[in-house]
């Protein structure tokens, strides 16, 4: 059997990104083969200093970093600008994520690198995209939360909170991060077939938009009654998740949890009557799910058909033997030893894409990568 060949063995992506949304996703391109050659200045992307720390190494940088090729440059000085220009000139992709304007600034916007480069595919990530009244404005990942309606929208979804919840996940920069992944194969596929370049534009702010599927429409057709919310529910030892998404798994809950009764109460026998009195249905299994262990509880419902989890801690799921099962973590290495990442949530029959073995030191493929430019 020939061996197998990462989609995008060959194709160069030139980096100017930092942080999270950026790096995820010139990282996912480096999963599928491509060459990423991470421009940082003299002092680091600022991730490298970010803890999980071992021995002054970050283990948050590896995850976004593993792959790729660190170039230092200085961008301030006229040599490094230079030798920016010259490496897009040879790369089939650029993808940075400076606030609005710092690129044209430093001569390295999509018109100039095209102009060496016509098929040049150039993706720009920001807050609040390329154009607009806010364009400029200074956002990071909360402040889009808050300002895409996704906050106040969980808020509005919480009993007895006082007031919006603390942001501790990023959700704006990793499914921004997706979004410019998807939109480059995109434009690759679009330059195979026709030949022409592009400039891509993803804002953090619009995709929490689109993240936000329901609430749009919601939002412009108010529904008079409540959507029906799955909740946590106590049980004996911790907290578990039931979602009685139809009306098979509902009568599949009711038969397992020894209430068959349900099944002709009037407030739950419909669907139409359950999102009436979903809060009375919620209380009502909590009831059962309170008397049980929560393995118990996810045990006998998985088994009887109804979606259920228990709720586990990060260190508990990255446990799950169902990820050992599918080959969802990779071992990684960097200048402190190894960790484990998450492989992307896409598989290749033929085992062609996943997370290189290696994140990159500072600096460490410079000069390799500048001898390609004499």
């Amino acid at each position: 059997m020939a061996p197998s060949i990462s989609p995008l063995a060959g194709l160069r992506v030139l980096d100017f990104t930092s942080m999270i949304a950026g790096p995820y996703c010139t990282r996912l391109l480096a999963d599928c083969g491509a060459e990423v050659l991470k421009v940082e200045e003299p002092h680091g992307d600022h991730m490298r200093s970010r803890p999980p720390l071992r021995d002054g190494h970050s283990t948050y940088f590896g995850h976004l970093n593993a792959g790729k090729k660190s170039v230092v440059l200085d961008l301030k000085s006229d040599a490094g600008r230079d030798a920016a220009r010259r490496l897009a000139a040879s790369s089939d992709v650029v993808v940075e994520n400076f606030r609005p304007g710092v690129m044209r600034r430093l001569g390295l916007d999509y018109p100039t690198l095209a102009g060496l480069r016509r098929d040049l595919i150039y993706c720009s990530i920001s807050g609040f995209g390329q154009s607009g009244p806010r364009a400029e404005q200074p956002a990071y990942a909360p402040v889009v939360h808050a300002a895409s309606g996704f906050d106040q929208v969980q808020f509005s979804y919480q009993d007895d909170q006082p007031k919006p919840a603390k942001t501790g996940i990023f959700v704006a920069d990793v499914l921004a991060a997706v979004y410019a992944f998807g939109a480059v194969q995109t434009a690759l596929v679009g330059r195979l077939r026709h030949g022409n370049g592009q400039f891509i534009d993803v804002a953090l702010m619009d995709s929490m938009i689109n993240l936000l599927v329901f609430e749009c429409q919601e939002a412009q057709f108010p529904s008079k009654e409540r959507r029906p919310l799955y909740v946590p529910m106590q049980a004996r030892d911790g907290f578990v998740i039931v979602a009685p998404v139809n009306q098979r798994n509902f009568e599949q809950l009711a038969d397992a949890t020894g209430h068959s009764e349900w099944k002709s109460d009037p407030r739950f026998a419909t669907v139409a009557a359950r999102t009436t009195h979903w809060d009375a249905l919620m209380a009502a299994v909590e009831g059962w799910t309170s008397t049980q262990t929560a393995r118990a509880c996810e045990d006998r419902l998985m088994k009887a058909g109804v979606p259920c989890s228990r709720y586990l801690s990060m260190a508990e799921a990255l446990a799950d033997p169902q990820l050992a099962a599918r080959g969802a973590l990779a071992t990684v290495s960097d200048g402190a030893g190894d960790f484990r990442v998450p492989n992307p949530p896409f598989q290749f029959a033929d085992h062609s894409v996943g997370v290189a073995p290696a994140v990159p030191a500072l600096g460490a493929d410079t000069d390799e990568v500048l001898a390609r430019l004499k």
